[in-house]
């Protein structure tokens, strides 16, 4: 009998998703292997800035995937701080943590030492790096596939994971989504710990968590990440052809970002004048339908991006990705010792339960995306602020 502990288990793609799926197996002793495309760990360091841990999905999958103690170690309760002003840079909103909170709240943590600590809690030899995906096709007469990588390497498992973000390889064996445009594109930009130093009147603005500005349709969203790096992803609409490029020469792309603020305070345009020349990066916006669903097809499964793409507004992404991760690793594990058919019929379950709460969270991203853009901005968001934190406006 062929049973999930003695399964062949890829998981395609290293973000959290398929990492803390790698984990929670491990910690209840079932092997699986992680195929990413990066070189190393390391490759992408720079990427990607720091995300809110939520207590009933990104925690709870943290704890489940037993890291919790490095969880800790590394991650900034005082990045709970948040701070929105409009576009001139008066402050609307402040909401600073309390010192010693009776109940877990947020914590920031930059991604990178997020990825550091699944990789260092994975087994010896469980993450198989430079392995880029290509394709899968189904064994005839099994329920197996043969899957391939760009390095000419070839595997044959009893259970695909696609963990492996926006633009899935993965996905296409399920679904036939297509990810969508949303209208809105923007760059990211960082300002380093040494320019920041030396910026004290722009250091104190930001405080020690986010600073979101909003108006004219456009806005700002800054995070301190770790070692006093300032973050900043710069939105605004633009057409689609338009949405992917930015001018190669680093004063021309700074010049052409800060076009779309003409007017905008000061202090707020430096966070992109002051900005490190070799990192800046174009943001465009995409999104898969609001509840993507597909027919279950035996021995393939998605998490995260490769799922329920959504909008970065609203941080539930990652956390999504993160307690799928948990909700597919413990269906995996309750059906260890049962049949294959015990095994699909669980991921079959883990696939609507999750797309459930995905589509509730996809949801509520858009909507939030639509009011911090929207013509009354200000208004709505002093409002998700309230409803959020439960205190009042500045």
């Amino acid at each position: 009998m062929s049973t999930a502990k003695s399964a062949r288990i890829a998981i395609i793609g290293g973000g959290p998703g398929g990492l803390v799926l790698l984990n929670v197996l491990a910690r209840h002793g079932v092997s699986a292997t992680l195929y990413e495309r990066d070189t190393q760990l390391g490759s992408r360091a720079h990427l990607g800035g720091s995300l809110d841990l939520h207590e009933d999905s990104g925690q709870a999958a943290i704890k489940g995937a037993g890291l919790w103690d490095a969880f800790t170690k590394h991650s900034r309760p005082e990045g709970e701080e948040m701070i929105l002003v409009n576009k001139v840079g008066e402050t609307l909103f402040h909401h600073a943590p309390p010192p010693n909170p009776s109940k877990p709240g947020r914590p920031e943590i930059d991604r990178s030492m997020l990825r550091q600590i699944l990789v260092e809690g994975a087994p010896e030899g469980s993450i198989q790096w430079d392995h880029a995906f290509v394709s899968a096709t189904p064994v005839v007469g099994t329920s197996q596939w043969e899957i391939s990588f760009s390095n000419g390497r070839t595997e044959v498992v009893d259970l695909v994971v696609g963990a492996d973000g926006a633009r899935s390889r993965v996905r296409p064996l399920v679904s036939d989504a297509q990810i969508a445009y949303t209208g809105l594109t923007g760059a990211e930009v960082t300002v380093e710990p040494d320019t920041v130093a030396a910026h004290p009147d722009l250091q104190a603005r930001i405080g020690h968590g986010s600073v979101f500005a909003v108006g004219d349709g456009k806005m700002f969203g800054t995070q301190r990440n770790d070692g006093g790096r300032l973050r900043t992803y710069a939105w605004f609409r633009a057409d689609e052809k338009d949405a992917s490029t930015l001018p190669d020469e680093p004063a021309a792309a700074k010049a052409h970002i800060l076009s779309h603020y003409e007017g905008w305070a000061p202090w707020l345009r430096q966070l992109v004048e002051l900005a490190e020349d070799t990192a800046i990066y174009p943001r465009p916006v995409y999104k898969l339908p609001v509840g993507h669903s597909w027919p279950h097809r035996a021995g393939v499964t998605l998490l995260g991006d490769a799922m329920n793409l959504m909008t970065p507004f609203g941080g539930k992404g990652a956390n999504i990705a993160m307690y799928a991760a948990l909700q597919l690793g413990l269906a995996i594990v309750h059906t260890r010792d049962g049949t294959v058919e015990d095994r699909e019929a669980a991921i079959t379950e883990y696939e609507q339960s999750v797309r459930a709460v995905a589509a509730k969270a996809a949801g509520m991203c858009e909507s939030y995306m639509n009011m911090a853009l929207g013509p009354n901005a200000v208004e709505d968001m002093l409002k998700v602020c309230a409803a959020t934190f439960g205190t009042k406006a500045q």
